[in-house]
């Protein structure tokens, strides 16, 4: 019965079992019970009642199945003590040795409480109570808190109470969280514009505050340090670069369109409406060389009510996952919707400056046109006479065609730094590129044709000078550069085909329209001009279409033969 006797650690949920026991071994081992000083350097642990019928939860911890779980496991005691742990715990706390011993806390290196407002500190829950907690390890470290309390048996039917702690690493979706909540905000700073900004800044002051702003977030919240942006011009189906850091030259002012073949992700993004991931941009076959030493790209189109407004890109050397496109995606939908704000403001700024200029076009249109086709009368009469009224008689002429010019340019004239925002919202007149920049001249005594005239054609940037008789017609044709004569058949000084011969014999390649109202044509006017070549007749009132096609059709250069 010396020290040489086994050292038998004794334990159950009765006393039953453990006293056969001893009574059975009598004095060939020596009974420790559990909780006793010296426990823990016994020979062995016995199990007894229901205990022993646990032995295979008890292998598998033997196994190292508790330290196998990836979450941190702690038992502390009444005393807020730690009496056991996995190894996880000593991991999150970035500690070596073990952390028996510690209060909890303590252990983990006293975290700053994140929620709730008030944690307990030695974590006592309540009977079929459960504690949670978040707690903050460190700058982007984050760790959740369960803890819950409940009596062990420690032998001899006395129980203990301990409490259960479970921490659980969820920095991810701290973070994740907080990059959330930062593109909420940023969404509603983004589309925060004030009374003051609206009314005082220029259009580019706007555009340049949006594009800090993108590049702000996107570096802050999203950790994005090259980024290209660009705006779908929907006329052209052009991408036109808005916003670029970090891309090389060449490829921020490479010209790419909303193509599924040729323009690398940004078309083929735009043309699908689609998202692209490029894990590694010297395998993906629709790269475009971007940035720098860039190994894998993110993608997103910019789309709003329906219709794409552009393209985010962003491309590094790290590999991007599908978290980073899930939050561009996220902040892209905040961008398209601060760059529809602005292109409506543009729109805004567009519609009244054309608005503006229309007004004053319609109000100076025959004033004007009388001034030309007096000062051409005149000049005409002192051609070879009086070389100093010709000269002043010439700059009444072109000041009054800058004064027109320039009426034009304020429905045209829109900030460089907002052309890529205009939309075909924004843009309500169609455009027909073959009345462009031509010179027409109307031939009519009815004062409202001549402003329909003027109204109809000048939308389309071409050049409208209208006289009111044939003598007057002739005067200008004479004197100036015109792309196409439209004349009515019935002036006050002579018939349409009257005058369709005059201007053939002053110039037989300029074109010549009749118009005429109802089909009206007592002369034949329209009958002997179609003899001698007259290819084209309008019927007033106009109708638009008839109008603008007749005329494009008649300034359009025959193809050549083949």
């Amino acid at each position: 019965m010396g020290s040489s006797r086994p050292r038998l650690v004794v334990s159950g949920d009765s006393d039953e079992a453990a006293n056969e026991f001893c009574r059975i071994m009598g004095d060939n081992v020596e009974v420790v019970r559990p909780g006793a000083p010296d426990a823990g350097t016994a020979d062995g642990f016995l199990l007894t009642g229901t205990f022993a019928k646990r032995t295979q939860d008890l292998q598998l911890c033997a196994q190292g199945f508790l330290d196998s779980v990836p979450d941190a496991l702690v038992l502390v005691d009444a005393d807020n003590k730690v009496v056991w742990h996995n190894q996880m715990f000593q991991a999150m706390a970035d500690c070596q040795q073990s952390l028996i011993g510690l209060s909890f806390l303590d252990a983990l290196g006293s975290p700053e409480l994140l929620s709730p407002a008030v944690l307990p500190v030695k974590m006592d829950p309540g009977p079929d109570q459960i504690l949670k907690a978040i707690l903050k390890m460190a700058e982007r470290k984050f760790v959740a808190v369960r803890a819950s309390r409940s009596p062990l048996p420690i032998g001899n039917g006395a129980t203990q109470p301990f409490t259960t702690i479970v921490v659980r690493d969820v920095s991810e979706e701290i973070l994740e969280n907080q990059k959330r909540e930062a593109l909420y905000r940023a969404g509603i700073e983004l589309g925060d514009l004030s009374p003051d900004e609206v009314t005082e800044m220029l259009h580019h002051e706007r555009s340049d505050l949006l594009k800090q702003k993108i590049l702000d977030y996107s570096q802050e919240i999203l950790g994005f340090e090259t980024i290209e942006i660009r705006v779908l011009n929907p006329e052209t189906n052009e991408l036109l670069p808005l916003l670029e850091v970090g891309m090389q030259p060449e490829a921020a002012t490479r010209r790419l369109f909303a193509e599924v073949e040729g323009n690398g992700f940004t078309g083929r993004v735009a043309a699908t409406r689609l998202s692209h991931l490029c894990r590694d941009t010297q395998t993906d076959p629709f790269y475009l060389s971007g940035a720098v030493d860039a190994r894998s790209s993110l993608t997103v189109p910019l789309i709003m009510h329906d219709q794409v407004l552009g393209t985010f890109n962003v491309e590094r050397a790290q590999i991007f996952d599908s978290k980073d496109l899930e939050f561009l995606e996220v902040f892209g939908c905040v961008v398209a919707m601060a760059l529809n704000q602005l292109q409506l403001l543009v729109a805004e700024k567009v519609t009244t400056a054309t608005a503006s200029s229309d007004r004053l076009r319609r109000e100076i249109a025959l004033p004007t046109d009388d001034i030309l086709s007096s000062a051409t009368a005149i000049l005409e009469k002192y051609i070879g006479h009086d070389p100093d009224v010709c000269e002043k008689l010439q700059a009444i002429l072109d000041n009054t065609r800058k004064i027109r010019s320039q009426v034009d340019l304020l429905s045209e004239h829109v900030d460089a730094g907002d052309t890529a925002f205009l939309s075909t919202t924004s843009r309500t007149r169609v455009e027909r590129p073959g009345l462009k920049a031509k010179r027409i001249l109307v031939v009519d005594s009815d004062e409202s044709v001549l402003k329909t005239a003027h109204e109809l054609l000048e939308r389309h940037h071409c050049t409208v000078e209208a006289v009111r008789s044939g003598q007057e017609a002739c005067q200008m044709a004479r004197s100036h550069h015109y792309d196409v004569v439209l004349t009515d058949i019935s002036l006050p000084d002579m018939t349409g085909y009257e005058c369709f011969c005059k201007i053939l014999d002053i110039d037989d390649r300029l074109p010549v329209i009749l118009m005429t109202g109802f089909g009206y044509d007592a002369g034949h006017s329209i009958v002997k001009s179609r003899q001698r070549g007259l290819k084209s007749v309008l019927y007033k009132p106009f109708r638009r279409e008839q109008l603008l096609t007749e005329v494009e059709k008649a300034v359009t250069p025959p193809p050549p033969h083949e």
